[in-house]
């Protein structure tokens, strides 16, 4: 996950920090408490990030809300977010679901950014067609096999082109 990040990134939204294996790594990686915030719905894991981690941002909400919990947490008072890591069960979302968490977080993210997701699924947790609809590309990126069991890491970024819509032409005569 971590290695994904972009170079220099430096502000990062974690979704989902569930006790907060990933919000370590980030900090052991380099990334200034300051710098981090992390949503996480469930009121019990929030109180435990809170708890673990009192230097950085860590907020209760619901990663289809990021716009707002970012303003509301004073995190918003700087430049765009560099990247998301995701340890949110999208594999398990309906489609509606993943595409609202996906356009807030593109909401977010500069021109570059990249959303990081962790998914225990072979394939991409978001299928091609959503993506494609809402501009957005995937790569996987890895597997942890040692996990178990195993994950996958997928990096999503917006489409660097457009499609070029056809257009009829006007019969020669």
């Amino acid at each position: 996950m971590i290695s994904q990040l972009p170079d220099g990134a430096r502000r990062i939204v974690e979704l989902g920090g569930g006790t907060g294996v990933f919000t370590r790594a980030l900090l052991d990686h380099g990334v200034a408490p300051s710098d981090l915030l992390v949503i996480e719905l469930n009121k019990e894991l929030h109180k435990l990030l809170a708890r673990r981690f009192p230097e950085v941002h860590v907020e209760r909400g619901d990663a289809r809300d990021i716009q707002t919990v970012i303003r509301s947490s004073g995190f918003g008072h700087g430049p765009p977010v560099d990247a998301i890591i995701s340890g949110l069960g999208l594999l398990s979302m309906t489609r509606t679901v993943q595409r609202a968490i996906l356009e807030a977080a593109f909401s977010v993210l500069g021109p570059d950014g990249r959303f990081i997701q962790f998914t225990y699924g072979p394939v991409s947790p978001v299928a091609r067609d959503l993506l494609s609809d809402i501009g957005l590309n995937f790569r996987r990126a890895s597997v942890a096999w040692l996990n178990v069991p195993p994950a996958t890491v997928y990096v999503f970024t917006r489409n660097k082109s457009r499609g070029i819509h056809a257009v009829r032409a006007e019969p020669r005569i």
